[in-house]
C-alpha cells in the first residue's frame, strides 16, 4: 500500500469526493481521504492523504486556509453561489468607498451560519438533503476567525478579495455576510483555495497528471515542527508507541533518529504522546 500525501489543484466541476475516488482508483486503495471540502465550483489546493497518512486528515483539516473569491453583487441564490437559483435581485448602489470601509470594519471573529447547501449533519442528515427535499431545518452556527481580508479588485458589480480563515469557515457565507455589511446582496462567482497550512497552489499537481508512480509527500512537506534527535534506546520506545519525557516545550515535535523523521509526538501535561508513527 502507498503511504503519503498528494497536493492537488482541484479542477472545477468535481467534488472533493470525486477527486478522492479518482485517486483511490489510481493507487488501488480505499484508504484515501481529503483534508477540507471544496465545492464543485471551486478550484485550488486539495490535500489528499493515502494509506496510514489518513490518520493525519483531522490534523491537516484544522489548518488555516487562504482563498481568492469573486463576489457578484445584486443577486442572492439558494446555494450561495452562481450555480444556484436566484432568490432575489436588486440594483447595486453601494460606492467603492463604502465597500472598502465595510471590509476594513468587518469583525476578525464572528458567529457564522452554516449554509443550507453543505454536508454538515443535523439529526444525522446532511443539510443539503433537507434543501433538496425542501424541508425546513434550523441551521447550525459556529464561531469562525477571519485572519486576513483584502480587496484585490472592484469593478461595477464584482469584488475580488483574498482572505485567510480558520477551519470550518464557509466562504459563501462570509461573502453574503460581507455584502450585508454594506447593505447589498451577493453570491459567489468563483473561488480558488490558494493555500492550506504551508501548502501553496504552486506546490500542487494537476489531477490529470497524477499516476501510480507520482511521488508522494511526507510529514516534513506539510508540518514545520521542531526536530528532536533520539538515541537507539529511545527509538525502541518510539517503535512500541511509548510516551516520551522530553525537555521540549513545543506543543508538537518531530522525533528523529539518525536525522530521519520517525514519528510526531504531542505534549500532554508532563510528557509527550505519539500521534503519528512514520516508520
Amino acid at each position: 500500500m502507498k503511504d503519503g500525501i498528494l497536493f492537488i489543484n482541484k479542477p472545477q466541476g468535481l467534488t472533493s469526493r470525486d477527486v478522492v475516488n479518482q485517486i483511490s482508483k489510481i493507487y488501488q486503495t480505499k484508504k484515501v481521504g481529503h483534508t477540507g471540502t471544496l465545492d464543485p465550483l471551486a478550484t485550488g489546493v486539495l490535500i489528499i492523504c493515502l494509506g496510514k497518512y489518513t490518520k493525519l486528515v483531522e490534523e491537516l483539516t484544522s489548518s488555516e486556509k487562504e482563498y481568492i473569491a469573486t463576489m457578484k453583487l445584486g443577486i442572492k441564490t439558494d446555494t450561495g453561489d452562481i450555480t444556484g437559483n436566484i432568490l432575489e435581485k436588486k440594483e447595486v448602489t453601494v460606492s467603492q468607498n463604502e465597500i472598502e470601509k465595510s471590509f476594513q470594519a468587518f469583525p476578525k471573529e464572528y458567529i457564522q451560519t452554516v449554509p443550507i447547501y453543505s454536508a454538515v449533519k443535523v439529526n444525522g442528515k446532511k443539510l443539503y438533503e433537507y434543501a433538496r427535499e425542501k424541508k425546513s431545518v434550523e441551521l447550525p452556527k459556529r464561531k469562525v476567525w477571519i485572519k486576513n481580508l483584502e480587496i484585490l479588485h472592484i469593478k461595477k458589480d464584482k469584488i475580488i478579495f483574498k482572505t485567510i480563515v480558520s477551519k470550518g469557515t464557509y466562504i459563501r457565507s462570509l461573502l453574503e455576510d460581507l455584502a450585508k455589511s454594506f447593505n447589498e446582496l451577493a453570491t459567489m462567482e468563483s473561488l480558488v483555495r490558494t493555500k492550506q497550512g504551508k501548502v501553496s497552489l504552486e506546490n500542487c499537481l494537476e489531477l490529470k497528471d497524477i499516476h501510480i508512480e507520482t511521488p508522494l509527500k511526507k510529514v516534513a512537506d506539510i508540518f514545520d515542527y521542531p526536530q528532536i534527535e533520539i538515541d537507539e534506546e529511545t527509538k525502541r520506545k518510539v517503535e512500541n508507541g511509548n510516551k516520551l519525557f522530553l525537555t521540549a516545550k513545543e506543543p508538537k515535535v518531530f522525533i528523529t533518529f539518525q536525522e530521519e523523521i520517525i514519528a510526531i509526538y504531542e505534549k500532554q501535561e508532563n510528557c509527550y504522546k505519539m500521534i503519528f508513527k512514520v516508520i
